[in-house]
C-alpha cells in the first residue's frame, strides 16, 4: 500500500549543479539572464547547463543571436576560478561549430580571451588554447588571431607552458603561420621550434615539424601572386615557353606554318612537289627519282632488293619489259630476255 511520506532524497534525474532549463524557446534566454546574475551559485549553474546545450549547433546559433557571447565575455573577467574555467569551456565547445567560429569573429571574442593567456588556472588556459586551435582551422579565424597581435605571446608561451598545452599552441601556430609568418619570424619562432624538435614528447616533435613546414609556406603563394618583373600570373609562362616547344604561330615547318604533329594525312604523301629549276610539278615518285639523280644518299636495302639495284631511273643497259604471264597478264620487273620461272616449272 502506498504511503504519503515524502522522500528526503532528490529525484535521480536532477543535477543539483545545473540550473533548471526552461521549456522550449525560453530555455536560452532564461540562461542568459542567469549568466548576468549577481549570485555566484546561479552563474555557475547557468554555465553548467549552457555547456550541455552548446553541443547542438542550433542552440549555438540561438545563443549568439540573443547575446550570450557578450555575457560570456564579461564572465571571463570573473574573480571566481570555477566561473572562468566553465566560461572558457563553453566557448571552446562553441568554437567547434562553424557558426560559433563566425560568432567569435563578429563579437571580438579573441581579444577577450587573450587576457587569460597567463591565468593561474591551467584548466582555464587549456580551454583557451582549445578554442584558439579550433578557431584557427578556419582561414578567417587564423587571420583574426594574427591581426589581434597574439603571435608574439603564443611564441613566448612555448617556453613556459605545460606539454599538453604546448601541443595545442603548436597546432594554433601552424595554422596561423600559413596565413602570415612575419610576426612569428620577428620573434624568433624558428629557434624555438628547433628546440621542440629535440623534445622527448613525440607529439611535440611532430607538431613542431609541421609548424616549421608552415613557416616556409607563405613564400610560395606570394611568389605566385607577385612574379618577378612585375608581370601578371601566367604571363611569364606565355612569353617564355618550354625550350623544346615551338614558338607561338610557328609550326615544325618554320615560321608562319601550322604544325600538324605526328598525325600526317595519307594524302600528304601523294601530293605533288615542285622540283628545283622546273616550272611544272612532279609526282612523289618523280621527286624521289630526281633526288637520286642528284646524288642524294640512298636508303639501306634489304636482301630481297639486292639484285634489283637502287630504285629510281632505270639503267639503259638493262631494259625492263612487260612479259606475258601464265594467265594472259603481264609480269613486271623482269629484264628483257630473262627466262620466266613459272614457265620453267
Amino acid at each position: 500500500m502506498a504511503h504519503t511520506q515524502i522522500s528526503k532524497y532528490l529525484p535521480p534525474d536532477i543535477n543539483p549543479t545545473q540550473a533548471a532549463i526552461a521549456y522550449g524557446c525560453r530555455a536560452l534566454p532564461k540562461l542568459n539572464e542567469e549568466l548576468q546574475s549577481e549570485d555566484l551559485l546561479t552563474r555557475q549553474k547557468a554555465l553548467m547547463a549552457l555547456y550541455d546545450l552548446m553541443h547542438d549547433p542550433e542552440h549555438v546559433y540561438t545563443a549568439i543571436r540573443i547575446g550570450c557571447l557578450e555575457s560570456l565575455k564579461d564572465l571571463l573577467m570573473d574573480t571566481n576560478d570555477l566561473v572562468r574555467i566553465k566560461t572558457t569551456e563553453v566557448l571552446y565547445i562553441m568554437a567547434t561549430h562553424n557558426v560559433g567560429r563566425d560568432g567569435f569573429l563578429e563579437h571580438d571574442v579573441i581579444y577577450a580571451l587573450s587576457f587569460l593567456l597567463s591565468d593561474p588556472q591551467s584548466a582555464c588556459r587549456e580551454n583557451l588554447h582549445l578554442a584558439f586551435k579550433h578557431l584557427a582551422q578556419l582561414p578567417a579565424g587564423a587571420k583574426g588571431i594574427v591581426n589581434s597581435s597574439l603571435i608574439p605571446s603564443l611564441v613566448g608561451k612555448l617556453q613556459t607552458e605545460e606539454e599538453r598545452i604546448q601541443e595545442l599552441l603548436l597546432d594554433t601556430l601552424a595554422a596561423c603561420l600559413m596565413e602570415d609568418a612575419t610576426e612569428a619570424l620577428a620573434n624568433r619562432v624558428v629557434p624555438f621550434l628547433k628546440e621542440k624538435l629535440l623534445s622527448a614528447n613525440s607529439n611535440i616533435r611532430s607538431k613542431a615539424a609541421q609548424a616549421l613546414i608552415a613557416v616556409s609556406h607563405p613564400a610560395a603563394p606570394s611568389l605566385a601572386q607577385h612574379p618577378p618583373g612585375g608581370q601578371e600570373p601566367g604571363v611569364a609562362a606565355r612569353h617564355h615557353p618550354h625550350p623544346g616547344a615551338p614558338a607561338e604561330g610557328q609550326g615544325r615547318g618554320g615560321a608562319g606554318q601550322r604544325s600538324w604533329g605526328p598525325h600526317v594525312r595519307h594524302s600528304d604523301h601523294q601530293r605533288e612537289v615542285r622540283g628545283p629549276g622546273h616550272g611544272g610539278h612532279r609526282s612523289a615518285a618523280g621527286a624521289t627519282a630526281l633526288t637520286l639523280e642528284q646524288g642524294a644518299p640512298q636508303r639501306h636495302q634489304g636482301p630481297h632488293h639486292a639484285g634489283r639495284g637502287p630504285r629510281g631511273p632505270q639503267d639503259p643497259a638493262v631494259p625492263r619489259a612487260h612479259l606475258p604471264g601464265p594467265q594472259g597478264g603481264h609480269q613486271r620487273g623482269c629484264a628483257a630476255g630473262s627466262p620466266d620461272r613459272r614457265q620453267s616449272h
